[in-house]
C-alpha cells in the first residue's frame, strides 16, 4: 500500500510508479515484439537482439531502448547511490539504441567505434539492471523507508530476478569468449544469445513489474505470500502426527 501523504504528493506518487511499471512493461514486450511478433512479419529470428537495428524492426529497438533510459533518467531512488545507479542505466541505455552493433559481424570483432561502444554498453547494461535487483530493490536495505506488503516474498522476486540476469550475462560472456567457433556456430543456429537475452529482460521486468505494484505482480506475491503461509501452518501438524519410534 501507498503510505498517507498530503494530497498534493499523491499524483507523484501515483507517477513514480507509473515510471516502474512503465520500465517493467517495455522490458516484458521488447523480445515478444522483435521474435514471435517479427517472425509473423517475415523477419528472422536474429542471432541477438541487437542485430534487429539491421532489420525493419529498428525502430522498435531503438525506442524501446531510449525509452527505457528516459524511464531511468526521470527514476529517482532512496538514496544518492541509487539515483546514479538510474542515471547510468540511462546512459547505457541510450549508448545501446544509439551505438548500433555491426552488420554482419561477430559482436567480439565489431569494425566501427559505435561497433565497439555498442558491445561495451551492453554488457554493462545488463550488469547495471543486476544491482538494481539485487542491491536498490530488497526491501531490507537500511535506507530504504518504502512499506511494501509480503516484503519476504518481494524481495526474493528481487533476488531471483537479479540471480537470473547475472546467470544470463555471464553464460553469454561464455557463450561468446570461451567456447571454440564451431561450438559457437551451432549455438547461432539456435538463436542462443537471443533468447538468454529474452531470460535477461524478463528478469529485469519481473522485478520492476513487482516494485511498481503491477496487478499481475501484486496476484503473484498473494499467491507465494498464502501458499508459504499454508506450508507453514502445516508443519507443526505434521510433527504431531509422527508416531514415536522407540527403540
Amino acid at each position: 500500500m501507498i503510505p498517507e501523504l498530503p494530497g498534493s504528493a499523491q499524483p507523484l506518487v501515483v507517477s513514480y510508479i507509473g515510471i516502474r511499471r512503465a520500465i517493467g512493461v517495455s522490458g516484458l514486450l521488447l523480445p515478444i515484439v522483435l521474435g514471435p511478433i517479427g517472425w509473423l512479419m517475415g523477419i528472422d529470428i536474429q542471432d541477438n537482439m541487437s542485430s534487429y537495428y539491421h532489420t525493419p524492426l529498428r525502430d522498435v529497438f531503438v525506442g524501446t531502448l531510449c525509452a527505457i533510459g528516459i524511464f531511468l533518467f526521470c527514476y529517482r531512488g532512496n538514496d544518492w547511490i541509487e539515483n546514479w545507479t538510474a542515471n547510468l542505466g540511462c546512459v547505457f541505455a541510450l549508448g545501446v539504441a544509439l551505438c548500433p552493433l555491426d552488420a554482419q559481424t561477430d559482436p567480439l570483432e565489431p569494425v566501427t567505434v559505435a561497433g565497439y561502444l555498442h558491445s561495451f554498453f551492453g554488457g554493462v547494461f545488463f550488469t547495471m539492471l543486476a544491482f538494481y535487483s539485487l542491491v536498490h530493490f530488497p526491501s531490507s536495505k537500511p535506507t530504504n523507508r518504502e512499506a511494501e506488503p509480503h516484503s519476504p516474498q518481494r524481495n526474493f522476486v528481487y533476488r531471483t530476478s537479479g540471480i537470473v540476469i547475472l546467470l544470463s550475462t555471464l553464460t553469454m560472456g561464455t557463450f561468446l569468449f570461451l567456447l571454440p567457433a564451431d561450438w559457437q556456430q551451432i549455438g547461432n543456429d539456435y538463436n542462443v544469445i537471443f533468447w538468454l537475452e529474452w531470460i535477461a529482460l524478463w528478469a529485469f521486468a519481473a522485478a520492476w513489474l513487482t516494485k511498481g505494484r503491477a496487478i499481475v505482480a501484486d496476484i503473484a506475491i498473494d499467491l507465494m505470500a498464502f501458499t508459504q503461509e499454508q506450508i507453514l501452518k502445516r508443519q507443526p501438524f505434521q510433527k504431531r502426527s509422527r508416531p514415536d519410534i522407540t527403540s
